[in-house]
């Protein structure tokens, strides 16, 4: 039997978010299922990964309870011997995803206006002149997926972007603005950031992110791989590769970790370099390493599917 790894989200006022984090946990451990899920008063937001029939009852309990209904699951069937995530994890936050914003102050009923695959596809397609593509995720996410001609924010976390849209606002002024992100979560309310600037013309964004919009157009206007965070790291799209090695600057899209656990460096890094550098992201880390002079961070190998 195949696993799932489901990816979902919902915007919903949660009063007791500590009690439904123990149902939730119980939950996940009577099915035998993996991943994180983060609650928090504005909603929830989860990865998990299992059996098939651990998952579909997973949904099927989900539609059951009076918050969690009608939640769009984004399934993904992959191999069964591998584990996706290294543990389970379910936990009680201020955000559910960390724009650094009170929600109480910014909500997601206020985001942009929702784009299916379809409708964002046939915008792409004839784009107007003042169409602005706008990736709503981190900088190394887009490094090595991304659609075509779009602005990719140099941020390192979801909490830069507010910097980022302040100091870019003239960028967007007079514009139609679509955002997109992996499923669509941090687009709710980084969109209704942007629509509260009161200069983009329009926003919107692609409603279930690059997750939906790649299920119908593999070889639509996304090119390269979607970064996703469980141990596949990317998933492959189409053939284009986007990104390049950060050692020999060849064409790659492979993510790995500096074996130098002081470093830990996400980075890029074709077959040859990685094996000339022994994972390490640099000759100085490799040095390090080699002369015992740092920790080196044990090698996990990532889930190719």
């Amino acid at each position: 039997m195949n696993k799932k790894i489901l990816l979902y989200y919902k915007y919903i006022y949660i009063a007791n978010p500590q009690e439904i984090r123990d149902w939730l946990h119980k939950l996940c451990l009577t099915l035998n299922l993996e991943g994180r899920i983060i609650l928090a008063h504005e909603g929830i937001n989860g990865t998990v990964a299992g059996l098939e029939t651990s998952t579909d009852a997973y949904i099927a309990a989900m539609n059951e309870h009076p918050l969690f209904g009608e939640i769009d699951f984004k399934q993904t069937i992959v191999p069964p011997e591998h584990n996706y995530f290294d543990r389970l994890r379910v936990v009680v936050k201020s955000e559910i995803v960390n724009l650094g914003i009170n929600p109480d102050q910014l909500k997601a009923d206020n985001g942009a206006t929702h784009l299916t695959p379809t409708q964002a596809h046939e915008l792409l397609t004839n784009k107007p002149d003042d169409l602005v593509i706008l990736d709503g995720r981190n900088y190394f996410e887009a490094r090595v997926g991304k659609f075509e001609e779009a602005i990719t924010p140099e941020v390192n976390t979801f909490r830069d972007f507010p910097e980022y849209i302040e100091k870019n606002l003239e960028q967007f002024k007079d514009k139609q603005v679509l955002m997109y992100c992996t499923g669509g979560i941090r687009c709710e309310r980084a969109s209704a950031l942007l629509k509260e600037k009161g200069v983009a013309k329009n926003v919107f964004q692609i409603l279930g992110g690059i997750h939906r919009y790649v299920e119908q157009f593999p070889n639509g206007f996304f090119r390269g791989k979607n970064y996703v965070f469980d141990r596949r790291i990317t998933v492959k799209v189409n053939d284009d590769i986007v990104g390049t090695c950060d050692l020999c600057k060849s064409p790659c899209d492979d993510y790995t970790n500096c074996c130098n656990a002081l470093c830990n460096k996400h980075f890029i890094g074709c077959v040859s370099c990685v094996e000339t550098y022994a994972n390490a992201c640099s000759a100085t880390c490799a040095q390090l390493v080699k002369d015992n002079k740092v920790a080196q961070r044990p090698h996990r190998t990532r889930v190719q599917i």
